[in-house]
């Protein structure tokens, strides 16, 4: 199996000032499928505790690197988009995170990229940005109140998208069957017509226009096998309903037609007596 193009992605977090934060950064790289964190001079963290906010990442807690300076943590990335919400000058490119997520894996391709979030506090400094090749904008409200791993997952989730190979497949539903052939499609659609017709729907609409609309609205839906079954036998079942009804409907008066006669048979019997 080829090698993710995420593997080339790493994480920079500048002068991180809480031990959750980066927990919580390294349980979003777990989920959207990217390996590497780079830390430059964090806070004391312990491992177990990082641990324990993320689940099931010894594998990314033991990559983790620490740095001292800004260069030295991004010397073999060719490409480093900055996130911040300060107003900057218009020398930088702008991104927001999904456009980011275009210019990252095309850089991806050729070497290693990364993606630089600053501190809690105050976000990455001047001397920071001077050494992105482009800068990150997350749209918000004027609120604006995003922490450092939910800027971070924002970012990796477009990543993941966007590079695709690192998606698990979702499991269809348990009872879902494939397409619908073009036989089931018209056998549903004639039961559909003789159940409307059944209850006299048509008897003041166009079956024409009605059955055309009924065709269009199953399309759009792109009913699976089951679903378009259980539309048919929904139909079937009406057509049933309407002839068991109308047989008792028929036993009953029949029913009432027999006391009626016996009545007047009774009467008839009692007069010849007198």
């Amino acid at each position: 199996m080829a090698e993710s193009v995420l593997h080339a992605v790493t994480v920079v977090l500048y002068e991180s000032q809480d031990p959750i934060n980066i927990g919580a950064v390294i349980r979003a790289m777990k989920n959207m499928g990217v390996r590497d964190l780079r830390l430059i001079r964090p806070c004391r963290y312990d491992l177990n505790r990082i641990e324990q906010i993320a689940h099931d990442t010894r594998d990314l807690v033991e990559r983790i690197q620490h740095f001292d300076t800004i260069d030295d943590a991004l010397a073999d990335c060719a490409y480093v988009v900055g996130f911040s919400g300060r107003p900057q000058a218009a020398r930088w490119q702008r991104h927001t995170p999904r456009s980011a997520a275009v210019d990252l894996l095309e850089y991806a391709q050729q070497g290693r990229v990364a993606i630089m979030f600053g501190r809690e506090d105050h976000g990455l400094p001047n001397e920071a940005l001077d050494r992105v090749h482009a800068i990150c904008t997350i749209p918000t409200t004027e609120h604006f109140s995003l922490n450092v791993a939910q800027a971070c997952l924002l970012a990796l989730y477009e990543l993941h998208l966007l590079a695709g190979d690192a998606t698990k497949r979702l499991q269809a539903p348990r009872h879902a069957k494939g397409a619908p052939t073009k036989e089931a499609y018209e056998q549903a659609f004639t039961d559909m017509r003789n159940a409307l017709d059944a209850i006299a729907y048509f008897k003041t609409r166009n079956e024409e226009l009605i059955m055309r609309t009924m065709r269009s609205l199953v399309f759009r839906a792109n009913p699976d096998g089951r679903e378009l079954l259980m539309l048919r036998t929904a139909s079937i079942e009406v057509l049933r309903t309407i002839e068991r009804e109308s047989r008792l409907a028929v036993q009953r008066a029949l029913a009432e037609a027999g006391v009626a006669q016996s009545e007047v048979s009774t009467r008839a019997s009692d007069a010849e007596a007198v």
